[in-house]
């Protein structure tokens, strides 16, 4: 046989091996290339589910933060009101503070299961921070309203609470970019 004919046999079986291997290349790139778009998608539903948690969850805190401010009409009333107005006030409150408190665990608990650990032990500290102003609340409509005792239990469990809020708000924009 002529040599033309084997370089022609030879260029020919090196353009179809070529033409496996690229295919086998692109279709292994077309593979590499679905799979990171689906953990990119992946990824950013987490992080959309995260957000909506620690949004819920701002919006609950915000809420009772909100009733726990409110406490102070009744808890300090000007001395020319009626005092049985700012028990009924206070009753009030107490009720709708209750009514927020599950709603409020329950979006602690979301942000336990989507996390991160530092997001989540801060809304726990929150949750802690509204058991203690509860109860404190609790104390001081038991006693008399003018307890100062007990209102300055009342008001330092408040302050911890704020103070719980700002720092779950922090850890939040801390975390914002976790995976």
């Amino acid at each position: 046989m002529d040599s033309t004919v084997w370089v022609a046999i030879l260029t020919g079986a090196t353009a179809v091996m070529v033409c496996g291997v690229t295919g086998y290349g692109n279709a292994r790139a077309v593979k590499i290339q679905a799979e990171v778009a689906a953990q990119i998608a992946i990824t950013r539903e987490k992080r959309e589910a995260r957000k909506a948690a620690y949004l819920e969850f701002m919006m609950l805190a915000d809420a009772t933060q909100e009733l726990y401010y409110r406490l102070d009409d009744a808890l300090f009333p000007p001395l020319s009101e009626d005092p049985s107005n700012h028990a009924a006030h206070l009753q009030e409150t107490r009720t709708k503070l209750r009514d927020a408190y599950e709603p409020l665990r329950r979006g602690m608990r979301m942000i336990t299961v989507e996390g991160p650990v530092t997001v989540a032990i801060q809304a726990q500290a929150v949750m802690q921070a509204a058991n203690l102003a509860n109860l404190k609340l609790y104390h001081l409509a038991s006693v008399r309203l003018d307890d100062q005792e007990a209102r300055a239990s009342f008001k330092e469990a408040y302050d911890a609470y704020c103070q719980r809020v700002e720092l779950f708000t922090k850890a939040v924009s801390d975390n914002a970019y976790v995976p």
